[in-house]
């Protein structure tokens, strides 16, 4: 008898708890669908970039030139966002309507960031189970939503936009710059200084002004929701280039390295500007113009703004690259190559976000950083890191650029929040035209005016067919899509991109030829153990002649005895170079190694051997008295600073 009841009782308890546990069971089971869907979804990208790799061997297999890798992203992307859409799916999100209550302080301009469903103690639902207690589930805010039915393929294919300036942007910018070493690029500073800076600055307004003259001229649904700072703010996202497929081209024609070394510069810099000024423009908006109107005072405000963030975040960068040469100068973690290694991508990834908590631009940061890593503390890594880091960030750089190509193809297709408009799709091809224009054919006219030799109109063409829209103004657009207007301007700079990436880059080869570029001409991947050979007419350079080159000759001096020899094991040392009362400092920053090694150690391995080039104007002896006088010993010989050796 007292075994039934001892059975009876644990049977009842053990029915008690199964029927307590259905809940976890249930929640148990939707956290295993959603972790299976998102495994698909990951899946699916891995796909896609492994068949764009085998497509790629097979084009370079073949010498196939008419389409370029990101344009082979792009159109897988597509067919598979289309069959993500159209093919369907059983897995619908479940839904239930929620109402604000009356007398709430949010409203369609500033929601809630997130929302608290709460379920109060309830009988159960099935005779026999147990009653379900309080609880409270959180939901984050995910933005407007176009299609309730959507289901979870469609919802886990689309990834937060946050992602993509957080996690896959970084590598590309720092990966530009710590490539940044090559000859002719500090060759043709000047002309890439103004097409990226003032250039890209002068396009957005056109293209800004434009657009709000043609959308006064469209249906008035459309026209109501965009004001005059919102054309803007379109000119500053679709003005940045990406010619990856141009320059790809130039690389395996040899095409004339002025022309590269153009192209690559303002790409590299138009990105960082591009995102300042539409920060710029976003701060104006939020802190001077509730209306859209213009204010004078508003407008000083942001170009202030503009220089202020612009530097900062450069400054950031740059003291982030020096800290971490110092580290490495210092420090014997060049021991353990793995640490060191780890150590150098940290301390980059670092400037990033230092720069995005302070409320400065990241991307700037992490550009300027990779420029200063790539010229002091790449000299302080050991042999195993130059080569672990080089090959890590060009690893990065490739799947992170092919991955946005892939997505923008995908999300024509799964995310909600297009919005189609032909005449304002039309408006935006065309006025971006017009903004590329005027980006290159005035400031080149005005740059030959003291430019020798000047920017021939055949490159001036290629300039301007090389404006190919890419991730950065991608990024941009998608980052914020509540308003109809910024839908708007997704889905068209999604397609320029698209079709700029496609059609252009692959007639790319054509241009060359009907432009008659010559090709052939040497390798635009300069060895940094190879010596330099000037190609180009004695007395060439570029605009501004004899200010160059005393701009090269202040700036080389205080490289090559100051900043180095701080920053790397460089010589002289700082011993021989600082005033005799900053010995005792200047022995402290000097290290054995640069007191042992002999004068050309640095100069035969020095990644940035080619930073400044020979220039026949600067002469092969410098006073450092006449360039920083009261800092350097009097009598101190600069013999032999020269292009080739800073």
């Amino acid at each position: 008898m007292n075994r039934n009841v001892v059975f009876t009782f644990f049977l009842f308890c053990f029915v008690t708890i199964c029927r307590g546990s259905g809940t976890d069971i249930a929640l148990d089971a939707k956290a295993t669908l959603l972790h299976r869907i998102d495994s698909l979804n990951l899946l699916i990208y891995t796909c896609l970039l492994t068949l764009t790799v085998l497509t790629i061997w097979v084009f370079k297999h073949r010498r196939v030139s008419w389409l370029h890798e990101t344009g082979l992203a792009v159109i897988y992307g597509l067919i598979v966002g289309a069959i993500i859409r159209y093919a369907g799916s059983t897995n619908h999100i479940t839904h239930i309507n929620v109402n604000p209550e009356p007398g709430t302080t949010y409203n369609l301009s500033v929601p809630p960031d997130m929302l608290r469903f709460h379920f109060p103690a309830s009988l159960p639902i099935t005779p026999g189970d147990s009653p379900i207690a309080n609880k409270t589930y959180a939901y984050s805010f995910r933005g407007e939503i176009v299609n309730v039915e959507q289901n979870e393929i469609d919802l886990k294919a689309t990834f937060d936009p946050e992602i993509f300036f957080n996690i896959i942007l970084p590598p590309i910018i720092f990966h530009a710059g710590y490539c940044l070493k090559r000859k002719y690029f500090f060759r043709n500073l000047g002309a890439i200084l103004t097409f990226a800076m003032v250039g890209t600055a002068l396009s957005a307004l056109v293209i800004g002004a434009l657009m709000y003259g043609c959308v006064q001229l469209m249906p008035a649904s459309l026209a109501s929701s965009f004001t005059f700072l919102d054309t803007l703010y379109f000119g500053a996202l679709i003005s940045p280039t990406d010619p990856l497929t141009v320059l790809a081209i130039f690389s395996q024609l040899k095409v004339d390295v002025n022309l590269y070394a153009m192209i690559f510069g303002e790409s590299v810099l138009n990105d960082a500007v591009a995102l300042v000024l539409s920060g710029a423009i976003q701060n104006y908006e939020t802190r001077y113009s509730h209306d859209g109107g213009f204010e004078i005072s508003g407008f000083l405000g942001a170009i202030g703004d503009f220089i202020g963030i612009f530097s900062l975040s450069l400054l950031v960068g740059a003291l982030m690259g020096c800290l971490t040469a110092l580290m490495t100068k210092f420090t014997h973690v060049r021991d353990w190559p793995l640490l060191e290694s780890a150590l150098f991508v940290l301390m980059s990834y670092a400037a990033f976000l230092i720069a995005e908590v302070c409320e400065l631009t990241g991307v700037v940061a992490v550009l300027f950083c990779g420029i200063c890593q790539a010229h002091y503390t790449y000299n302080n890594l050991s042999s195993d890191s130059r080569n672990r880091t080089k090959q890590l960030f060009e690893l990065l750089n490739f799947l992170a650029e092919n991955f946005i190509f892939t997505y923008i193809g995908v999300s024509m297709f799964t995310f909600p929040k297009h919005h189609f408009d032909p005449w304002f799709i039309i408006a935006g091809f065309i006025t971006s035209m017009l903004g590329r224009a005027v980006n290159i054919y005035p400031l080149s006219f005005l740059l030959n005016l003291g430019r020798k030799p000047p920017i021939p109109v055949n490159f001036q063409h290629m300039l301007f067919f090389s404006g190919l829209r890419g991730a950065m103004s991608f990024a941009l657009a998608i980052r914020n899509t509540v308003s109809e207007a910024r839908q708007a301007m997704l889905t068209t700079t999604s397609m320029i991109v698209i079709a700029t990436v496609v059609l252009q880059g692959g007639a790319a080869t054509h241009a060359l030829d009907y432009l008659r570029i010559p090709t052939g001409q040497g390798s635009n991947e300069e060895s940094e153990a190879l010596p330099y050979r000037d190609d180009t007419p004695r007395g060439g350079g570029d605009a501004g002649g004899g200010q160059k080159a005393r701009l090269a000759r202040v700036w080389g001096a205080l490289d090559s005895r100051l900043l180095k020899p701080l920053l790397t094991h460089a010589r002289p040392p700082l011993t021989e170079t600082l005033p005799a009362f900053m010995r005792p400092v200047a022995r402290l920053l000097t290290t054995t190694h640069q007191y042992t090694q002999g004068d050309n150690t640095l100069r035969r391995t020095d990644s940035d051997s080619d930073l400044c080039i020979d220039d026949p104007q600067i002469p092969s002896s410098i006073d450092p008295q006449q360039l920083w006088p009261g800092l350097v010993d009097t009598r101190i010989s600069v013999e032999g600073i020269t292009g080739s050796n800073i």
